[in-house]
């Protein structure tokens, strides 16, 4: 992204904090000068936010927060403003790491006790467990047969759907394979889709909804329910599994928040510009990608140009995906409780297209096909970012923690990422006869609230131990990291309660 200074790097002693878990230690460098955009120079400058929020779009905001809404109503719109704020303070404490280091934070997590195996071998599985489920494709197709039938699809036509929905994931890694840079190639694709879903959805809310709809959601995001005149935080006989799922996706999602650092590292943030980046199989060429990372002596010039990478990461966190979040799943829900009755249960194979065909019913066609077409794109586009980033986490854990990969086919990182893209795709298609879309998403979603828990109280650690005194968060955003992991326990304990004892 920027040309570092030109120094001549330092290698640390191996009895350096960072390396008592068998990796590499640190280098030291000097961190690059921050590029200072104006206008419209903001769209090159910042993009690991958008993409992440273009992750969170399409599961929980799309999917299982209208399946939540329309159950339960808007009130539930404090989870919302919660979840977004919280998992914002996460995004940036793990930007934090990378823009100190040049790392994935995944790569943070290696370097605590007991060893660097041992964290490689727990994030792989969690990360296996919450997104390695294709629902978002199998979703999709609900909504691509919906185009084409103008129906929804039933049991009958579940084979159908599967099909449908293996041609898009195997379509996701196509594209994952075209440009010079991966993670550009999907800032690219954000922008459009973000653009393109919260206009063309904020457009159908100022048309359609009614007035005490937009009333009926801003109450909710204290958690007041304008039907009941009551706060209601919590429903009565909530079903935990779903509302879990829900706030766990009220935002990016566990692993996809963690993920956003190594969007972070291939942007050039920071120290990354230093270590290189994951490049395309076509269009792009071997790059050397550093299994270690960078870190720089905190001066007082240091300290100056890190202020300037600050500044890119509030605005690509806080402008970008905390608005984005907030307005992504706030004007889908205003939509479905307009069109679909209270109380209706939504998760089926066609639930992608449940609004689409509910607006299409009553407003005309044309509506509805407007909103098929925009649920089968924000579907897509979220099977492209989770496939890209289930394989770009792994390749970069691998990559770090073996040096027999890293000599492997002449240390292009290029066949380990199009290796493990490969894996990944075979087991989806498999996957995706399991059982519906959304059963999957929900599966997925509440192990990202088992991430959240897990991860938070992880990073506190890990910037709070590893990092320079100078680059370490201050109070505040520490006592954010333990209320988000207290937040998500709330979640998960009430669903593990509810599983053994009943709602009731």
């Amino acid at each position: 992204m920027t040309t570092p200074l030109v120094v001549e790097t330092v290698p640390p002693p191996a009895s350096a904090p960072e390396a008592r878990s068998g990796l590499d230690p640190w280098r030291i460098d000097e961190l690059p000068i921050a590029p200072s955009p104006r206008g419209f120079g903001w769209f090159s400058a910042i993009g690991p936010g958008v993409i992440a929020l273009g992750v969170s779009i399409g599961s929980g905001e799309f999917l299982l927060g209208p399946a939540a809404f329309v159950k339960y109503g808007l009130a539930l719109l404090w989870v919302v403003g919660v979840a977004a704020f919280l998992q914002t303070l996460l995004n940036v404490e793990v930007m934090r790491y990378t823009l100190a280091t040049g790392e994935p934070v995944f790569t943070g997590f290696m370097r605590t006790r007991p060893h660097s195996t041992f964290w490689a071998w727990f994030y792989s599985i969690l990360f296996f467990l919450q997104m390695g489920w294709p629902g978002w494709a199998g979703a999709a197709a609900g909504a691509v047969f919906f185009l084409w039938a103008k129906r929804l699809p039933g049991s009958a036509e579940t084979g159908t759907v599967y099909l449908i929905g293996v041609g898009l994931f195997l379509a996701c890694a196509f594209v994952l394979m075209i440009g010079r840079r991966i993670e550009r190639t999907l800032e690219y694709l954000n922008w459009i889709m973000v653009s393109l879903i919260i206009g063309g959805l904020g457009i159908l809310a100022i048309m359609f909804v009614p007035a005490y709809n937009w009333a009926a959601g801003l109450a909710g995001f204290a958690g007041f329910d304008l039907k009941t005149g009551a706060f209601q935080f919590v429903p009565a006989g909530a079903d935990f599994f779903l509302i879990g799922a829900f706030a766990a996706y009220a935002g990016g999602g566990g692993v996809a928040n963690l993920t956003l650092s190594n969007w972070a590292r291939d942007k050039g943030y920071g120290m990354s510009s230093i270590v290189g980046f994951i490049p395309a199989a076509v269009g792009g060429k071997k790059v050397s990608l550093a299994h270690s990372g960078s870190t720089f002596k905190p001066d007082e010039a240091a300290l100056q140009r890190w202020k300037g990478w600050w500044r890119l990461v509030r605005v690509d966190q806080w402008g970008v995906y905390f608005t984005g979040a907030i307005l992504g799943m706030a004007l889908p829900a205003l939509l479905y409780v307009t069109f679909v009755p209270a109380g209706t249960e939504i998760r089926g194979l066609g639930i992608a297209a449940a609004l689409a065909q509910a607006v299409g019913a009553q407003k005309g066609a044309v509506f509805g096909l407007t909103i098929a077409v925009l649920g089968v794109w924000i579907l897509f586009k979220t099977q492209l970012d989770i496939l890209d980033a289930m394989t770009r986490a792994i390749t970069d854990i691998l990559w770090t923690g073996s040096s027999r990969i890293r000599s492997w086919r002449g240390g292009d990182v290029r066949v380990v990422y199009y290796v493990t893209l490969t894996v990944i795709s075979l087991w989806g298609i498999l996957a995706m006869r399991l059982t519906q879309p959304i059963i999957l998403l929900a599966l997925g979603a509440n192990m990202a609230g088992i991430v959240f828990i897990i991860s938070s109280i992880h990073l506190l650690y890990v910037n709070t131990r590893l990092l320079p005194v100078e680059l370490r968060p201050p109070l505040w955003r520490r006592i954010a990291l333990v209320a988000l992991a207290l937040f998500y326990g709330f979640f998960l304990t009430m669903w593990v309660w509810s599983s053994i004892f009943g709602s009731s």
